[in-house]
């Protein structure tokens, strides 16, 4: 259960990095809620992941899935350029999420 929880806090981590760049500098009032809102509770799961796994992996794993989670967004959303190089990183960020997750079990 607490890999869901990191995992949900992780897609959290991409709901805050969203709704802070839709925010305008915490000038539109429900992004800048919604960023208070998923950064607490994606606090939260990571908080709570770290009672059972490891600092290193829990935090590799929440800020790998926050990252490409952001990414991807930007790249469907917010026109940010689409190139293999990009994806290609991303997919590394993938393998070694999933990496940890395999050797810590």
């Amino acid at each position: 259960m607490v890999w869901v929880i990191l995992i949900v806090a992780g897609l959290l981590e991409t709901v805050w990095a969203a709704a802070l760049e839709a925010s305008a500098r915490f000038t539109r009032l429900w992004p800048t809620v919604l960023f208070v809102v998923a950064l607490a509770l994606s606090m939260w799961g990571l908080g709570h992941a770290l009672h059972s796994l490891p600092l290193g992996t829990a935090y590799a794993v929440w800020t790998g899935i926050g990252a490409v989670g952001a990414a991807v967004y930007g790249m469907v959303f917010l026109d940010d350029p689409v190139t293999a190089a990009r994806l290609l990183c991303l997919l590394l960020i993938v393998a070694g999420v999933v990496g940890l997750r395999v050797i810590t079990t």
